[in-house]
């Protein structure tokens, strides 16, 4: 084989390459991944937990040396029943995809929940149904509220949000009604016991007619259900149910039920409703429609979100969707870059202090005084400076991030929609760009800014050219 032969050879076999650039190799990774992993449940630990400003939730996924970067948008963050924390085990529902201005790997996640809620819920519901078969829930054991107490004994902490409201409501609705306050912590260890002894200090003291109460409030602000376990003790249950002076359970918010709740003469949805209910007014009727109102508005708002959401699959191949999803990308983009220049800030800030204390240290060494307050004052210059140009770098980038959130709004198709324009579909959901799509007769919809709209077409008139 002579050299020429080899050199056809090798020509022959060498493979044509494609080269990627590094956007189109990552956008074609995304999308791979996408189709792949379309609907996953993924279980781990919560760490790096960061709320931004947008509403968006980040935060990283562990399970032993293994971590997975979450992203939950403001829409699904609203869902959510409780507050997500550092530690704690969840399993995550949504979509596989890569964050391209890193090109790391990140699960889009759409809904979430703790692990361990089911055990405590079998607990919940076998302790209920202990206590109904013994009668300790029925309606005739439950004594009635006084239609006018002249004290009030309220069970909770001094120094939390509750107390205040109650408070403030008693205060505006019956300025002379003497209200005796035994502090009690409402989570916790302890709860179960401070919250008992409460209810039976006021029962003695009413036996023995010393400061008796007409009627006691147990009460707590929301929380999770591991926040709420010592209102679910059966201990606390029985206290209460023994108590011979009502007591109205204001535990929680109003779609958080416990055990208190059922086992006292009335339950309260809030802190501030116990105190309304205490004290009744000429305006009650009104108030309750509010309340009413209020609770039906709140209750269609919850059942259009989780509706939203059931319908977000068949929502992702249309234009607005994508739309969103675009935009709901560049929002994490302006987070990550508005969340790093506060990390680098803070860092060079630190770095310029400890220099400072390093000179300063330095300088305390040295006899000389004269010497001493001449470099104290060069340094204080310096770090007025830095300080100085900290702040002017940090505020040119906020209002370079404020410019690029403003044009990325204006780019909104919704931004669009709200000047008066419209989108125009045909029957079979096409986008309508050109009239002669159409023929008279045919049915179109229109998307407003504000809802949609269906028409015929009744006539055609051709485009006219300037």
């Amino acid at each position: 084989m002579d050299d020429s032969q080899f050199s056809f050879e090798f020509t022959a076999e060498t493979p044509s390459r494609h080269i990627y650039g590094v956007r189109e190799l990552v956008a074609t990774v995304r999308t791979h991944l996408e189709n792949g992993f379309p609907d996953v449940w993924v279980l781990g630990e919560i760490s790096n937990y960061r709320p931004a400003e947008s509403g968006h939730l980040y935060f990283t996924l562990k399970d032993g040396d293994s971590q997975l970067r979450v992203v939950i948008f403001r829409a699904q963050a609203r869902l959510l029943r409780f507050r997500p924390q550092n530690g704690m085990q969840i399993t995550a529902r949504g979509r596989v995809t890569m964050y391209e201005a890193r090109g790391e790997v990140q699960l889009l996640a759409e809904y979430m929940e703790p692990m361990g809620a089911g055990a405590l819920q079998v607990a919940f519901e076998q302790l209920k149904q202990k206590l109904a078969a013994e009668g300790l829930f029925a309606p005739e054991r439950k004594k009635a509220l006084p239609s006018l107490p002249r004290r009030i004994g309220v069970v909770t902490s001094p120094r939390g949000a509750v107390i205040q409201d109650i408070l403030n409501v008693l205060r505006r609705r019956h300025e002379s009604l003497n209200v005796l306050i035994y502090p009690a912590q409402v989570q916790g260890e302890s709860a179960v016991g401070e919250v008992s002894a409460g209810v039976r200090y006021f029962n003695e003291r009413h036996r023995e007619g010393e400061t008796a109460v007409d009627v006691i409030i147990v009460a707590r602000g929301g929380g999770s259900v591991e926040d709420l376990a010592a209102f679910n003790s059966e201990s606390l249950a029985r206290t209460i149910a023994a108590s011979r002076i009502p007591v109205i359970s204001a535990v929680g918010h109003e779609t958080d039920f416990t055990i208190c709740d059922f086992v006292a003469d009335l339950r309260a949805p809030t802190p501030s409703a116990a105190a309304e209910i205490v004290i009744r007014s000429k305006q009650e009727l009104q108030e309750s429609v509010f309340a009413l109102s209020g609770r039906l508005r709140r209750a269609i708002e919850y059942k259009l979100l989780s509706a939203r959401q059931s319908l977000m699959p068949l929502e992702k191949n249309r234009v607005f969707a994508r739309m969103e999803d675009a935009i709901a990308r560049r929002q994490q983009r302006v987070d990550d870059l508005h969340y790093r220049l506060e990390s680098l800030t803070r860092a060079r800030l630190g770095d310029s202090a400890r220099r400072f204390e390093l000179a300063a240290s330095r300088l305390r060494q040295q006899d000389l005084r004269r010497q001493l307050k001449m470099r104290e004052r060069e340094l204080l210059s310096c770090l007025n400076t830095l300080f100085a140009a900290a702040q002017r770098t940090l505020t040119r980038h906020r209002s370079r991030l404020e410019q690029a959130y403003g044009k990325l709004a204006a780019l909104s198709p919704v931004a669009i929609l709200e000047r008066g324009y419209s989108l125009i579909f045909d029957a079979n959901g096409v986008l309508i760009k050109d009239a002669s799509q159409l023929a008279p007769g045919d049915s179109i919809r229109a998307r407003l800014a504000r809802g949609e709209l269906k028409a015929r077409v009744e006539a055609l008139s051709k485009a006219r050219r300037s």
